[in-house]
């Protein structure tokens, strides 16, 4: 694809993304389309799809950020197809899928704004789009999925569960990767969650959920899993990972849930004898946020390249939480007050390190943001979108 195709089409999105609800438009031009050719395609997906168009704007979104780097979209889109298999979505179906992405452009555009360079422009995209996925669809050939038993549910704060389960199998995932998870409770609607500890050869696992106020499965999970409850994980998706080829010490920037990747990284760190000097800032709104300060504290004491700084945005615990902020153990950095990016900054660029930040969209933004405005080299910056 020429640049000025690129160009081209990179303009015609934004005016979708930008649109008084231009993404819901052209999810529903895409579903449209691929329904009315392959009705038993509507079988695989939930019944509700509130998710998807933020889902297909960002996939879309990438793909078109990085067409003169197309290895890494490649490499994106054949990840993505690997994950959809969980669904039962097959290569062949791909084919099916581009041609209605095309058709769903077309439909959202309507003839006025519709052009010859246009249509080439998104012919090009929706083919590279479902070729690449097609390899990765075809390049996968373990099972789509694995199934678990809840074994352990602990509510830590009022909206916050720590849920445990064991897998009939082991689950091949990285300390740092997240899982798709679907449970009884909302069946087909899969969400992403990152375990606490690193896999092992009995199939334990371990997730730490928030209720999201306006989620369908997070509040599910908080209020109505039991033990004896079967989950189906499927295959592990995303790259945080301590590079220990490299000589530079670490940075883990975590805010609530988000420790959870950093958890498990840490736990697997170690195990071994060598490691390089990790700082691990852990945030919250409030002190009752920081839940796994003091196993983090306790692996710090066997670990000594580990150092916890505990960071609250408030002093004390809301009203609705029964306990007051515990006093941090003996020996413990102090928690510092204020916004946890800000507090980070305030150390410095960190520019030596590998630096890698979890949490909340939002907070991810907002620290990564505090840290290149201190002088933060971005290519030092790592985050998944869990």
């Amino acid at each position: 694809m020429d640049a000025r195709s690129a160009a081209l089409v990179r303009a015609n999105f934004r005016t979708v993304v930008e649109a008084p609800h231009g993404p819901e438009r052209l999810i529903s031009a895409f579903y449209g389309h691929l329904f009315a050719e392959v009705p038993a395609l509507r079988e695989l997906f939930p019944s509700a799809m509130d998710m998807q168009p933020k889902r297909l704007v960002t996939a879309v979104q990438f793909v078109l950020d990085n067409l003169e780097d197309w290895d890494r979209a490649q490499r994106f889109l054949e990840q993505l197809a690997r994950d959809h298999r969980k669904y039962g979505v097959e290569a062949a179906h791909y084919d099916i899928a581009g041609r209605a992405l095309l058709a769903a452009f077309r439909s959202y555009n309507g003839v006025g704004n519709w052009s010859r360079q246009l249509e080439a422009g998104w012919q090009d995209i929706t083919i590279l789009i479902s070729a690449s996925m097609a390899i990765g669809a075809n390049s996968d050939t373990s099972q789509p999925y694995w199934e678990a038993t809840v074994v352990g549910h602990r509510r830590v704060v009022d909206d916050l569960a720590i849920v445990r389960l064991q897998s009939d199998t082991p689950i091949p995932y990285q300390a740092g990767q997240y899982v798709p998870v679907a449970i009884p409770q909302r069946p087909k609607m899969w969400r992403y969650l990152s375990p606490a500890i690193p896999a092992n050869q009995y199939g334990e696992i371990e997730f730490h959920v928030r209720k999201v106020r306006t989620g369908w499965v997070s509040p599910a999970i908080i209020n109505e899993t039991k033990v004896g409850d079967r989950w189906m994980i499927a295959s592990p998706l995303g790259g945080l990972h301590v590079d220990l080829q490299s000589r530079r010490d670490v940075l883990m920037i975590s805010s609530g849930t988000g420790i959870a990747p950093i958890r498990a990284q840490l736990i697997e760190m170690g195990r071994r004898g060598i490691n390089p000097r990790v700082h691990l800032f852990m945030g919250g709104r409030y002190p009752c946020d920081l839940y796994d300060v003091e196993n983090m504290w306790q692996l710090s004491q066997s670990n000594p390249w580990l150092t916890v700084i505990p960071v609250c945005e408030n002093e004390t615990n809301p009203w609705w939480h029964p306990y007051p902020p515990a006093d941090p153990p003996f020996g413990m950095h102090r928690r510092l007050i204020g916004n946890l990016g800000a507090v980070v900054a305030s150390f410095g660029a960190w520019a030596d390190r590998q630096i890698q930040i979890a949490g909340s969209a939002r907070m991810i933004a907002d620290t990564r943001r505090a840290l290149l405005a201190v002088g933060t080299p971005e290519s030092a910056i790592n985050s998944d979108p869990v």
